[in-house]
């Protein structure tokens, strides 16, 4: 449990920047002009799927850049540090998960609780509530929690279809194998070969519980019950096999990010700050990551 509880804070710590963070006043005064807070924008039902695009663009422009370059590395280091104990703690979770019942039957809940499914229904009930009581707040929650899932989910797939990791449970090498850029017919005919880094079940449920606790900053409790809820899902993945410890950065960072941007849609981040353009790279002598700065 420690090691999750870690693994929560340090991503969220390097991901948690201030121009995500808004009030109910029109603008932000941060000291660095990096970004403009405006009114939202008025909800419409497809809001939740024509905000995606924008949603993308604002997480490149407010992550990738050079302000936040100690925060990738260190997300790089702490993703090292855990690739490099993968196989030991995957053991470990196996034995606890095949001794006991007890153990085998909360983690086969809790992977359950971050599939995806638990996700929609959430937004689902925000948005029954939304038109019985004529609620917008539980009506833009609804939208926002599926603009947050699916915004994430799109991430998470093009970097799994990208990094091709096994799955513990399928593994062939200690830590799983690493197949960039797989060939995709065999990505689909065996997925769990190919789709461990980085976590989608994390990634949803950090998603979910930002959006919820940016919306009714009044609830409290939303973030101490919902973050023990996001570690027990990572420690069922690894208990059943889905997932490494290292898969989970990555995902919870994605999750935060996304969950604040489609939270705050009256944040319009400016051109002040300087992009760095990651991208993949495939070349004559092999394949690999490019990083681009515009100065």
């Amino acid at each position: 449990m420690l090691c999750i509880v870690v693994l929560l804070a340090i991503p969220l710590q390097m991901f948690a920047q201030s121009d995500l963070i808004v009030s109910s006043s029109d603008t932000v005064q941060d000291g660095s002009n990096s970004s403009v807070v405006m009114q939202p924008p008025p909800l419409r039902w497809h809001s939740m799927i024509t905000n995606i695009p924008g949603d993308w663009v604002r997480y490149g422009r407010t992550t990738f850049t050079v302000q936040n370059i100690p925060g990738i590395l260190g997300m790089v280091a702490l993703t090292g540090a855990l690739i490099a104990t993968d196989d030991a703690t995957w053991k470990a979770s196996d034995r606890w998960y095949t001794s006991s019942s007890t153990v085998k039957e909360t983690s086969d809940f809790f992977e359950y609780m971050g599939d995806g499914r638990p996700q929609f229904g959430l937004a689902g009930a925000f948005a029954v509530w939304g038109f019985v009581a004529d609620d917008t707040r539980s009506l833009r929650t609804a939208s926002q929690l599926v603009e947050a899932i699916l915004a994430t989910g799109v991430v998470i797939q093009v970097l799994k279809h990208t990094t091709g990791r096994e799955s513990p449970l399928v593994s062939t090498a200690p830590g799983g194998l690493w197949r960039f850029f797989p060939n995709q017919i065999e990505y689909h005919k065996h997925v769990p070969h190919y789709d461990a880094y980085p976590s989608g079940h994390i990634a949803t449920a950090m998603a979910a519980v930002t959006v919820v606790a940016e919306n009714y900053p009044e609830w409290t409790w939303v973030r101490p019950v919902g973050y023990p809820i996001v570690a027990l899902i990572g420690i069922a993945m690894a208990n059943t096999g889905i997932h490494w410890y290292s898969d989970y950065p990555l995902g919870i960072a994605l999750g935060y990010s996304f969950g604040m941007i489609a939270s705050h849609p009256e944040l319009v981040p400016t051109n002040n700050d300087v992009p760095v353009s990651v991208l993949p790279l495939v070349g004559p002598y092999g394949a690999g990551i490019a990083v681009r700065i515009d100065l």
